[in-house]
């Protein structure tokens, strides 16, 4: 890891870094102040659905940035990385079922409501320990990094590349859809978690709740953000990126090419369950739908809008595209398909770059 002296040197070294970090903490600061400090007369206020609509957006972004990571510096096109988002989710979404205890429906201490509505008789084996925000956040790392680690581990060394690995982990994600969608998996089946309460005893409909998790998700994109940033400008980056560039010729000079995209990928999963773990108490609820193949293929649209292999671009993507699907599916449902396909060919065609690529045309004009 990048100490803190290092990371404020890339930080001054880069200004688009300088620029990305410095307006997460004005969120991280304004946003929560804008909806705590502000009456809800004022122009200013920011309500609790904005501050929602904010912290889905960064976790969006958080994702945005684990694919870019992989296929922006390393060529790895993952198309199933909603199954290391989704699983983030439901480790986070577990504890917070647990912490409902006798306030369900059915006013059971120990087992969630739809275990109560199968007729289980006791909590499974797999469920123990979840009671513990600490044991939640451990699993949120463990399982995503722990899938990715023996996934990657079978397709690098079996050389499985371009898009015959594209269409292995779209196949894992729906795999672990389908599974997860059966009742007897324990995991709510096709309803998934929802009507939380509240997290490490905080009321999850509290406005200062909400606020807080946005402030956190904000420095959590931060943190991915400049961890991304110092592995792709370290040595070990411009490896990874020799190796995007001509694997061959980097396994002939010597370099464990499989090594080097596993750990890169396995990093890249870890940020993306994390991202899912800061998903699910904002927005209240998981479940299977999230493992969806098609979710995996919206990041990678959002990261080539945004702009591949460079991160922020990512990040810029994932807000721009989901800003637009919120104002689209409300004014004008029945389109929404047709203007994001519409907006992945023109950017596709003009843009190359992404919408980052504007930036440099915009420094030449003027």
């Amino acid at each position: 890891m990048a100490g803190p002296g290092r990371v404020s040197a890339l930080v001054r070294a880069d200004p688009s870094a300088t620029a990305f970090v410095a307006v997460l903490a004005a969120v991280a600061v304004l946003a929560p102040l804008l909806n705590q400090a502000m009456p809800a007369s004022s122009p200013l206020y920011l309500s609790s659905y904005v501050l929602t609509l904010l912290g889905k957006y960064m976790c969006f972004a958080m994702l945005a940035l684990a694919v870019d990571l992989i296929w922006g510096y390393a060529g790895i096109l993952s198309l199933g990385h909603a199954a290391f988002f989704s699983l983030g989710g439901y480790a986070m979404g577990m504890y917070l079922m647990r912490q409902i205890g006798s306030r369900g429906v059915y006013g059971n201490p120990t087992l969630p409501d739809f275990m109560v509505f199968l007729n289980w008789t006791e909590l499974p084996w797999f469920w123990l320990g979840f009671d513990h925000f600490w044991f939640a956040a451990a699993i949120v790392v463990i399982v995503p990094g722990l899938l990715a680690f023996v996934f990657g581990w079978l397709t690098f060394r079996s050389r499985v590349t371009g898009v015959y690995l594209s269409i292995i982990t779209q196949a894992l994600s729906y795999a672990l859809m389908l599974a997860f969608f059966r009742n007897d998996m324990g995991f709510g089946g096709n309803n998934g978690f929802t009507d939380f309460k509240d997290i490490l005893g905080f009321d999850l409909q509290r406005d200062g709740t909400r606020a807080v998790l946005v402030a956190l998700t904000a420095i959590a994109l931060a943190a991915s953000y400049l961890f991304c940033r110092f592995v792709v400008r370290s040595r070990a980056g411009r490896v990874v990126r020799a190796i995007r560039d001509a694997e061959s010729r980097a396994r002939f000079l010597g370099y464990p090419v499989e090594s080097y995209k596993l750990w890169l990928f396995v990093g890249s999963a870890i940020i993306a369950g994390i991202a899912g773990a800061l998903y699910v108490p904002q927005v209240g609820i998981i479940n299977p739908s999230e493992f969806a193949p098609i979710n995996s293929i919206e990041v990678v649209i959002w990261v080539a809008i945004g702009g591949r292999g460079t991160l922020y671009g990512a990040a810029l993507g994932a807000v721009v595209v989901n800003y637009a699907k919120t104002f689209l599916t409300g004014a004008f449902p029945e389109v929404w398909l047709y203007a994001l396909g519409a907006l992945f060919v023109l950017v596709t065609i003009f843009l190359p770059q992404g919408l980052t690529g504007l930036l440099p045309r915009a420094a030449r004009a003027s």
